[in-house]
């Protein structure tokens, strides 16, 4: 169990972040836990080890889908199980490399030769369309934003960089400022609820509500599994609170001045020109179809949402 709890741990304290990075993470624990299971309560302790990482991060539903996934494993005898539950980690696994590579593809076909592209946090699908792009000859320009309070925007600013692209960091109130500049903006996402509305990173709403007002084109680059199947039936999704300490010095909190540290905002669909997925360029409006026929569920129970793996060969 030390595996899990210490990949629990990684994800708690961002060392392991991006939902792209934490869906994989999280596969990639449960199937290196599964080799190490040498006892006949393999169910027990597959799920136990599950329930320790989906509580990690309650926002990015690809953390859920990705344990869904390669939980619904099935085999009578625990060598049988202990196979078809490592089979399903690494088709996840695939699943997460293949689809930000296709919507590279994709995504870039909506950049143009001489845009300035704005970003927001460190989403490696919104970099995959930008570096595309930039690897197909368009001389490109990005503005980033810092992200605080986790300055994933530093991130993002050295990834472009040492891709030879150029770009600019901007604090995260300098949006407004700055959107008249910009050809367009592209985000990744954290979930993306059945109505079509985003939820990501802090902060996004507001760079969404700034491009509208510009009409400049705000589009977000999302894997088809982060969308999330638990809100067709009404269950709304829960904004993480991080730790005052992560915005305000000691000295302030001592003073007893509240603090609070949403992770992440909605963006309704509205704001969203497009959601570029590996199968495809979509509108918001068309996440009901994706949940339901892409992801495929096939059914629906107290505790979980099972998938039907055809779905993702």
């Amino acid at each position: 169990m030390d595996i899990v709890l210490r990949a629990a741990e990684k994800i708690k304290s961002m060392e392991v972040r991006g939902a792209a990075r934490i869906a994989r993470f999280a596969a990639e624990t449960l199937r290196d836990y599964a080799l190490r299971i040498r006892w006949d309560n393999f169910d027990d302790c597959m799920r136990k080890a599950a329930e320790i990482l989906l509580n990690t991060r309650p926002t990015a539903v690809s953390l859920y889908n990705a344990i869904n996934y390669v939980m619904s494993y099935s085999g009578e005898s625990v060598e049988e199980k202990r196979e078809n539950l490592i089979k399903r980690a690494e088709e996840f696994i695939n699943w997460v490399e293949n689809a930000q590579k296709r919507i590279g593809e994709i995504g870039e076909k909506r950049i143009k030769d001489g845009y300035t592209v704005m970003t927001h946090c460190n989403s490696s699908a919104a970099l995959s369309v930008i570096k595309k792009a930039h690897k197909n000859g368009k001389e490109i320009e990005v503005i980033a934003t810092e992200s605080r309070p986790r300055w994933q925007g530093h991130l993002t600013a050295r990834q472009l960089r040492e891709s030879g692209i150029k770009v600019t960091l901007i604090v995260d109130s300098a949006v407004r400022y700055f959107i008249n500049d910009v050809d367009c903006v592209i985000v990744g996402a954290d979930t993306i609820a059945a109505n079509g509305a985003l939820i990501n990173k802090i902060g996004t709403s507001q760079i969404a509500l700034a491009a509208k007002e510009a009409r400049v084109p705000f589009m977000v680059a999302a894997e088809t599994y982060k969308f999330s199947p638990k809100t067709l039936f009404g269950e709304l999704v829960v904004i993480e609170e991080r730790d005052a300490s992560e915005v305000a010095p000691k000295e302030l909190l001592d003073l007893g001045v509240t603090v609070r540290n949403p992770a992440f905002d909605v963006t309704p669909r509205e704001y969203i020109d497009v959601i570029i997925t590996e199968i495809g360029a979509i509108p918001p409006e068309m996440a009901y179809i994706i949940i339901t026929e892409r992801l495929g569920y096939t059914g629906i129970g107290e505790d979980e949402i099972t998938v039907d793996s055809r779905h993702f060969d």
